[in-house]
């Protein structure tokens, strides 16, 4: 099985960062500029970006980008630059992507969630020469004698008193700045499970192709509206979301956060299309009283990734909206999103996979010894392709532990079977081992959301003296479930040694970072502190 049952555009073999040879789209535009230029010549009037009250459509999405450009370049800043951005879920955070895209300009791009040492540190690696933030966070700014080379600042707030308004001051730049499609567009900080975050480098050629994949394979037009309702600041948001309909020249909603009820209503008043969430954003939808008489009928593709859809969820979204194809979408930031996504109609069929390599998209299994496995067996997936990133940010140590001959480390275990569709069962440092016996956490984890009274749950591993390891789960509920009802639920459906031992049942939800993952390092601890 492959993507041939979809109109892929014609692909062929390009050299890539030197020594990588990846197979490339070979019509594609050049740099992000110039497909928000095509955007903006194929749709003019179409509606590009909404927010609120606010609505803009291409032509004066393009003109007010560039006239931000203009501003840029009267502050000094030259192309190459780094810009941080620490903006919430607004109209501006777009501008500025696509202003520093005209420029020449690196985004670096920060969650809304990080603390003052974070921040300083990312202000820091990435040498960010400006930084344009959210008024109500300046109290989370590093001091300026901790960012020597921060040379502005500038507020983003709703009133009259935005600095950022000032930018829309300047006549707009006539032409954009040269840049090369492998020069770096954008550097997204990854969370590393130890140690400080790498700055992972996202090349225009990295997110334009990112973008065709997700536009080609779900095959986007002009006419759909898709509502960005995770963080625009990470890699979801960024490519799913912007950059995708700025390839199909379609309309972004932008929701500031995101609410069950307020994403239902937003969806049924703008007839939206398009969307990539979490599994746990369609759970909590689809608990909205109003849920069956919101008319969505017109959304006809739900994204998702960051962890399995419970079975319980597809079989309730498939009986409501039953134009709705769900599509399974892996990947990570050095990926530029999407390595695998599974075709909407086949999601029913293939519940426990992530899908197909993408096109473009070369996936192997690997044994600690970097061998190839056989099809069936489950070692780490390692990631090649026109999406996969050159290296991390001022890191060359940590590039040469993470790639090997352009394959990406993905630190996940998964396998893949002989029809390629690709599965995931846990992350590397994940993974339980009982006696002996391997535990991958997903499988427990998507046995639980079966459960009527489960909203979510997260399998980690506690320490044994005797078998090394044990299974504990932490198990958000409605308030009706015992923990005896749980492990007999689990006890029905699973192997007796994957059954968890001791089970926390919550009604708070499980902690997650800004991309939607849940946080078992902080699980981890927690029930540590608690022993």
């Amino acid at each position: 099985m492959d993507w041939s049952q979809h109109p892929i555009p014609a692909m062929r073999l390009e050299t890539r960062f030197g020594d990588r040879v990846v197979p490339a789209f070979c019509d594609r535009p050049a740099t992000i500029w110039a497909m928000i230029s095509q955007a903006a010549e194929r749709n003019p009037d179409g509606e590009a970006l909404i927010c609120g009250d606010r609505r803009m459509n291409w032509r004066d999405v393009a003109s007010q980008s560039a006239r931000i450009a203009a501003g840029f370049q009267r502050l000094g800043l030259q192309p190459g630059d780094r810009i941080a951005v620490l903006l919430g879920n607004r109209t501006e955070f777009v501008l500025t992507m696509f202003a520093a895209a005209h420029a020449g300009l690196v985004t670096v791009l920060l969650s809304t969630r990080q603390q003052k040492p974070e921040i300083a540190y990312v202000l820091t690696d990435s040498g960010a020469k400006l930084l344009i933030h959210e008024a109500t966070l300046a109290d989370r700014l590093p001091d300026a004698r901790d960012v020597p080379d921060l040379k502005h600042r500038m507020s983003v707030d709703d009133g009259s008193t935005s600095q950022f308004a000032a930018l829309l001051d300047h006549a707009a730049s006539a032409t954009p700045a040269e840049v090369g499609e492998e020069d770096t567009a954008m550097i997204l900080y990854t969370s590393g499970t130890t140690g400080k975050p790498k700055g992972a480098m996202l090349a225009h050629c990295n997110i334009i192709h990112s973008s065709m994949v997700f536009v080609s394979c779900l095959q986007l037009t002009a006419a759909d509206r898709s509502i960005a309702a995770v963080p625009l600041g990470h890699v979801t948001g960024v490519v799913a979301n912007i950059m995708t309909m700025v390839r199909c020249a379609g309309t972004l909603i932008v929701m500031p956060e995101f609410k069950a009820a307020e994403y239902l209503k937003l969806a049924a008043r703008e007839r939206v299309t398009y969307t990539v969430m979490v599994p746990a954003m369609y759970n909590l939808c689809l608990l909205q009283p109003d849920f069956d008489s919101t008319d969505l009928s017109s959304w006809r593709i739900g994204g998702f990734g960051g962890a399995p859809m419970p079975i319980a969820t597809i079989e309730r979204l498939a009986a409501k909206i039953p134009g709705l194809r769900l599509a399974n979408c892996y990947g990570a930031t050095e990926t530029t999103s999407p390595s695998t996504m599974m075709p909407g109609e086949l999601t029913a069929q293939h519940i426990d996979s992530v899908g197909l390599p993408c096109p473009g998209a070369q996936i192997i299994v690997v044994d600690p010894d970097g061998h190839e496995l056989p099809r069936g067996e489950v070692g780490e997936i390692w990631i090649h392709g026109g999406s996969v990133i050159k290296g991390y940010w001022n890191n060359p140590k940590a590039t040469v532990e993470s790639f090997t001959a352009g394959f990406w480390h993905s630190g996940d275990l998964g396998s893949i079977d002989e029809a390629n569709f690709v599965r995931v069962f846990d992350r590397q440092k994940d993974m339980i081992n009982r006696g002996g016996l391997k535990i991958y956490s997903a499988e427990v984890e998507s046995v639980l959301s079966g459960h009527p009274d489960v909203l979510e749950s997260a399998i980690i591993a506690k320490p044994c003296p005797v078998l090394g390891e044990r299974v504990h789960a932490v198990v958000v509920t409605r308030g009706e479930a015992s923990v005896a009802d749980l492990r007999a639920w689990c006890a029905e459906r699973l192997s007796d040694y994957k059954v968890p031992e001791t089970i926390d049942v919550t009604t708070e939800p499980l902690p997650r970072n800004a991309n939607g993952k849940v946080l078992k390092r902080q699980l981890r601890e927690a029930w540590a502190a608690a022993q």
